[in-house]
């Protein structure tokens, strides 16, 4: 019952904050931003764990980072980096309940858009005489590959759903950022983060009846 009740305020106050909460006063923003990641820290908290209880405080930490990376982006390079952390505690958690090895059409698919990324953002950056910049980018999409990478290995639907969610919301952060204005850009980065944290959440509870199934067998 609580579940469902989080579940619902996260998806209004989400909605809220993506379409009607002005840009300025950019304190007000920040505020609005976090509270469904607050929101889904608490549905995370509330899913079963069983067995899985270390998965569960790793996917909790996750989002925790992310959590501060929302607040902190608006210092872009500090957000990027807590970002890249959040990430990194991703890949941790999905190492952790990795089940079986990534198909083969999802690594192909994986290290196509990994190439094209980086040829097309961080190539942009290195032409344009920002080499720093495309070496950090270059880090951040090998950094993301590995996590979508170690969420097709959990063999959990959520986390790999999640995974690409979360896939998306950075690339078109990135190519809004350095490559060309994109349309409806700020909902779609925020309705496919806020979507790719909410299904970790969920992902908790999903490898805890997967497990129980199995030990009942």
């Amino acid at each position: 019952m609580w579940k469902k009740i989080i579940s619902i305020f996260t998806v209004v106050m989400a909605i809220i904050y993506i379409f009607f909460i002005p840009a300025d006063p950019v304190s007000t923003k920040i505020i609005f931003k976090l509270i469904p990641m607050l929101l889904i820290i608490l549905l995370a908290f509330k899913q079963s764990a069983g067995e899985s209880k270390k998965y569960k405080i790793l996917i909790m930490t996750g989002l925790f980072i992310c959590m501060l990376a929302d607040g902190l982006i608006y210092w872009f390079i500090v957000g990027l980096i807590t970002f890249l952390i959040g990430h990194i505690w991703y890949i941790v958690a999905f190492r952790h309940i990795k089940t079986a090895t990534i198909p083969k059409r999802a690594a192909v698919l994986l290290i196509v858009y990994g190439i094209a990324m980086a040829i097309w953002i961080a190539g942009t950056l290195w032409t344009s005489g920002e080499t720093i910049l495309a070496f950090a980018v270059i880090l951040y999409i090998v950094v993301i590959l590995l996590m979508g990478w170690n969420a097709f290995q959990t063999a959990n639907k959520l986390a790999i759903i999640g995974a690409i969610l979360f896939m998306f919301s950075d690339s078109v952060l990135a190519i809004n950022r350095f490559i060309v204005d994109v349309p409806f850009s700020d909902a779609l980065i925020m309705i496919s983060y806020y979507g790719a944290q909410f299904l970790f959440a969920y992902s908790i509870h999903t490898y805890y009846s997967a497990n129980r199934k199995n030990l009942l067998k």
